[in-house]
């Protein structure tokens, strides 16, 4: 092993290619090769041959995907894409919308809803925000919602999508960090519906104090009476029925994961079907696209396992536990320090790969801090932290995703509106972080009390 390479430290190679990294994103070179291509070349600077980076080749695919709980991904992703081709996402709107439409910006709280909804069946921050854009960013405008407020309530809604379960990043997170998958989606409920609450107040408090022209010309629908709501809430309880079945049944232990999700596949694939839109040609582009996705999914997770094995040949994350435990700082203080890379992290990449890329690297060293917590309860509440937090990146300006995903479907919208009128939900996320960190039983109250 060399021990300069470029007139650089193995150990300071390993921290040089961060920067290297974010510049290949930047690029638009996809993370899953920027990852794959630092990960070989780097193990083979630091060996002098290209040998070693070569026989990674046979071996690390095999301990990548040796897992069967990654079978759940692509049911996951297939049960997304029924939701959405069975037109789910309007029906959890109209309900909502009878249920908080006649309060000022009660059209923009349905929205939240509905992602909530939509989101749980769906796993994805970025598809949730894409499918309610669609839907209800018409509305919307048309309701008299100045551009940004919609655009900003569908991000946040957005991001709903993989704090909800079940979750895709979930799932993973509990795959790396070695967590039981089904006490994770029970960790993330009351801190995902904590979400939805400070979003609705948020856009509650906008509505109700915000000094603008357009304040008046905001639409507000006549209360509807039980018998108009639970007319609405009969076109949804197929969908919360897969939920209960889904999720219920994990809690319940009565399949597995893996199961629950061919289930919620199976579930979404009859909706869809009932409802006229999957037929033979949709049937096969569903599978082809959650084939794509999957594909891509996996090629992530791939490229994630060569670039964190050139990280461990560097010797980094040894010398950033040694770091930790000699820095004096406190746990708290380490904590904080974290979150914030994941924070800085989650605004420039997709939540998927954050995770697969720092949480090897990190989760030792923190789960060697006092907290007070068992180890499996922190590992429960250290998983949903960085979410929430990788989830507030994904509406942070000047980047998030979601603000941009939004912004292709509505370019008329100025940016600079969409990332004023985001902050709000972005202290929302932040005080709910706050919450979370000073107190671990919203997180796992409900865990202990379940299991």
């Amino acid at each position: 092993m060399s021990d300069v390479i470029f007139g650089l430290s193995d150990l300071e190679l390993g921290i040089a290619s961060f920067p290297v990294l974010l510049l290949l994103i930047f690029l638009r070179l996809p993370i899953g090769l920027a990852m794959l291509v630092l990960g070989l070349g780097g193990s083979w600077l630091i060996n002098g041959s290209p040998l070693m980076a070569l026989a990674q080749l046979k071996h690390t695919p095999h301990g990548q995907f040796s897992s069967y709980s990654l079978s759940i991904l692509p049911l996951f992703l297939l049960m997304g894409q029924f939701a959405t081709l069975g037109g789910m996402s309007g029906a959890l709107m109209n309900a909502a919308n009878t249920f908080v439409g006649h309060h000022r910006g009660g059209l923009a709280m349905a929205v939240v809803g509905a992602s909530g909804g939509f989101g749980a069946i769906c796993g994805s921050s970025l598809a949730t925000a894409a499918t309610m854009s669609q839907v209800a960013l018409p509305d919307l405008r048309k309701a008299g919602y100045p551009g940004g407020l919609a655009s900003a309530t569908l991000a946040a809604g957005g991001t709903l999508g993989i704090l909800i379960p079940p979750s895709i990043v979930l799932v993973v997170y509990a795959i790396l960090a070695e967590q039981n998958i089904a006490k994770l989606f029970v960790a993330a409920l009351v801190p995902g519906l904590l979400a939805m609450l400070g979003y609705i107040l948020t856009i509650a408090i906008i509505a109700r104090f915000q000094v603008s022209a357009s304040r008046d010309a905001i639409a507000i629908q006549s209360k509807q009476n039980w018998a108009q709501r639970l007319i609405a809430l009969s076109t949804v309880w197929p969908v919360l029925l897969i939920f209960l079945i889904v999720v219920g049944g994990i809690y319940g232990g009565f399949f597995t994961p893996t199961e629950a999700a061919a289930i919620g596949a199976a579930g979404t694939g009859l909706l869809a079907w009932k409802s006229g839109r999957l037929n033979w040609g949709s049937l096969k582009m569903s599978i082809a696209s959650t084939a794509s996705a999957s594909a891509m999914v996996f090629f992530i997770i791939l490229g994630a396992g060569f670039f964190n094995a050139f990280l461990a040949l560097c010797g980094l994350p040894q010398a950033l536990a040694d770091y930790v435990v000699n820095s004096g700082f406190s746990a708290y203080g380490i904590l904080l320090l974290l979150l914030g890379i994941f924070l800085i992290l989650g605004c420039v990449m997709e939540s998927l790969s954050i995770i697969l890329l720092m949480v090897p690297l990190v989760f030792p060293i923190v789960s060697a801090l006092d907290f007070g917590l068992s180890p499996s309860e922190f590992g429960l509440w250290f998983g949903i932290l960085v979410l929430i937090v990788v989830e507030v990146g994904l509406i942070t300006p000047p980047v998030g995703l979601n603000l941009f995903v939004i912004h292709r479907l509505a370019p008329d919208i100025a940016l600079g509106s969409m990332f004023r009128a985001i902050l709000p939900f972005v202290m929302s996320d932040i005080v709910r972080v706050a919450l979370l960190v000073a107190l671990p039983v919203l997180s796992l109250g409900l865990v202990r009390l379940v299991f």
